[in-house]
């Protein structure tokens, strides 16, 4: 139990300001517009199954793609880990970060057309970019572990965690226009500050358990 919830925050930790449901919300609504309650309550549904589903994709995927390219598990967590760090870095020194560059660069979408556009754009990359790909593949990696009991329970925490912040997305694009008008931008801004600290110390802690283990081949 004391593993899964242990590897629950640290995923829910290291992709929360990258969905980021608030901001990502603030995005949607731009996106679809001044439509009927309706149609939020009906995408926002979708667009969270959605997520899920391409999450548990990617975490399931995950391992058979380091295995077809040839690449080690602590490989992948040196590189993952400084990608985090990047990250929580680049977060904690923009004053922009409600919304990252990829997510703004959609274009609008089409009322018409709301329904097609339920995986792209709106699930990716607005709520899950290139960037939770990457994230992904990298838990993925530290999770697993030679016995089989503890394996499937790191990946268990994980994707509760992915169906935790899918559920936030609900939540947060059902009722985009409602928060944006009660939450001030500066109130979500420090809260991805202070998330973003928590990014950059799970990166550097992911790169070296990796380096540990490539200096014990060293030696």
């Amino acid at each position: 139990m004391l593993l899964v919830l242990k590897y629950f925050a640290f995923a829910f930790s290291a992709l929360l300001p990258l969905i980021n449901p608030l901001g990502s919300a603030i995005v949607f609504l731009g996106l679809v517009g001044n439509a009927p309650p309706e149609v939020f309550r009906k995408l926002s549904r979708r667009i969270a199954i959605t997520t899920t589903l391409f999450l548990l994709v990617i975490e399931l995927v995950g391992a058979a793609l380091l295995r077809f390219f040839g690449i080690s598990l602590p490989v992948v967590q040196v590189a993952g880990g400084f990608v985090l760090a990047a990250m929580g870095w680049g977060l904690l020194n923009n004053s922009n970060s409600a919304a990252s560059k990829e997510k703004s660069d959609v274009v609008t979408a089409d009322f018409r057309s709301l329904d097609e556009k339920v995986f792209f754009p709106f699930t990716f990359p607005v709520t899950a970019g290139p960037g939770t790909i990457v994230v992904m593949l990298t838990l993925n990696a530290h999770a697993s572990q030679v016995q089989v009991v503890d394996d499937f329970l790191s990946h268990l925490g994980i994707f509760l965690a992915a169906v935790l912040l899918s559920f936030g997305v609900y939540l947060c694009y059902r009722y985009a226009p409602r928060i944006t008008q009660k939450i001030a931008p500066q109130t979500v801004n420090g809260i991805l500050r202070v998330v973003a600290f928590i990014l950059l110390c799970i990166g550097v802690q992911i790169a070296w358990n990796g380096l540990k283990v490539l200096i014990k081949t060293v030696q």
